[in-house]
């Protein structure tokens, strides 16, 4: 039997794969087993920041391999606090607790605004304020501030005392917020959402409505984060001061490590024995995030990161300019969405036969989360694909 074949039986089929099996990569390509090529403009929905076979990765993953994986977090090892450090100077926040994945790392968040109000004694203040079109992840608690009710009806009850506010409606967040809400979650650019940038005016909102009520701040950066869009944060760019941070996905630069940030004050309500993970924080996944954090800090990698994005943005709306069926190009940096008039899903298809592989969300969403290290060159092949597949994708006429 084949890959395919095997996983029709064995794995659990929550998952419409296309029908490709990759065995290799090399900068921003991916390889099957009979050598296709394809331009990957998805880097494993923005987890592969350095992009495939990263020399420096692995060397230093090989390297750790041979020295120590895993001690658990019964005991010290070097790395953690190394991580932990360059974090905190880049986020501002003081304090990071380890885990393996984005939603971990949500999931920590909710679970500590909740602790801080209970040390102070204000067991009421359990609400959490979150918006539509936001996607936190798929744990019980981060898939209950989660709006999409695809993803919830399936698993309710969910997590009770959550409320959705329109990121576009002012007014009616701020009624939302009051003396019960122990924490505001926001994605400072909706991913799964379809790449929505959250409204400049909603942002100095959240601000206010934090000073006016103590309402903690979370901002899940897994997706927006880590660089992707520009500054470290992208809430950095709205003016926003979260107490807590989830980082995920590009942080591992493909190997999983997710990180929940903390505020010296929330973290001061925490208590040994209130939270852990048993993988969390390991040699391996430190390894891989100092690799990225290094490569990050490059002057170089960040000028090409910028012009990648320049050109992608411009090249998208010189497109949508010849192209009617693209009614917007929204996003930041490398995290980028063309929103079209119709499905994308043909689209996705589209691109992929002509070797350039995209991602369909929010429906008529075409999300592109590249590789840091595409250059210019590369959004110069990709951009004509894309278009080609927008054509073809289109509706039969």
């Amino acid at each position: 039997m084949n890959t395919q074949e095997l996983e029709a039986l064995h794995i659990l089929q929550v998952y419409r794969r296309t029908p490709v099996v990759f065995e290799r990569g090399e900068g921003a390509h991916l390889f099957t087993g009979e050598g296709c090529k394809y331009l990957d403009f998805i880097s494993g929905v923005g987890v592969a920041a350095l992009g495939h076979g990263h020399k420096g990765l692995a060397d230093a993953i090989g390297a750790q391999a041979r020295t120590l994986l895993h001690t658990s977090n019964l005991f010290y090892h070097p790395l953690q606090a190394e991580v932990a450090t360059l974090l905190a100077d880049r986020t501002g926040l003081d304090r990071a607790f380890f885990c393996n994945s984005g939603a971990e790392a949500v999931e920590t968040c909710l679970k500590f605004a909740r602790r801080y109000w209970y040390t102070q004694g204000a067991t009421t203040r359990t609400k959490y304020v979150a918006f539509t079109h936001s996607f936190h992840g798929r744990t019980m608690g981060a898939l209950s501030v989660t709006w999409d009710d695809h993803y919830r009806a399936p698993f309710a009850p969910l997590i009770p005392n959550v409320v959705f506010a329109d990121p576009t409606d002012v007014a009616g967040f701020d009624a939302l917020v009051d003396d019960t809400t122990a924490a505001i979650i926001v994605e400072p650019i909706q991913g799964e959402g379809g790449v929505r940038p959250i409204p400049a005016a909603m942002a100095a909102a959240i601000e206010a409505a934090c000073a006016r009520t103590g309402a903690l701040l979370i901002a899940d950066e897994v997706q927006s984060g880590s660089g992707r869009t520009g500054p470290f944060l992208h809430s950095q760019a709205l003016g926003l001061t979260p107490d807590l941070i989830a980082l995920g996905k590009a942080l591992g630069a493909g190997v999983p490590v997710g990180v929940a940030m903390f505020s010296n004050a929330v973290a001061a309500a925490a208590s040994p024995g209130d939270h852990g993970s048993t993988y969390g924080g390991n040699l391996l996944a430190c390894r891989a995030a100092l690799v990225f954090l290094e490569a990050l800090s490059s002057p170089a990698l960040t000028a090409s990161m910028a012009a990648a994005s320049n050109r992608l943005f411009s090249g998208l709306r010189a497109m949508q300019r010849r192209l009617p069926a693209i009614t917007d190009v929204r996003g930041a940096g490398l995290m980028v969405g063309v929103d079209l008039a119709y499905d994308a899903a043909p689209v996705v298809a589209a691109a992929f036969e002509r070797g350039l592989l995209i991602n369909r969300t929010s429906t008529t969403v075409v999300r592109l989360l590249p590789p840091y290290i595409i250059t210019t060159a590369d959004v110069d092949a990709a951009l004509p694909l894309l278009e080609d597949a927008i054509v073809a994708g289109g509706p039969a006429q």
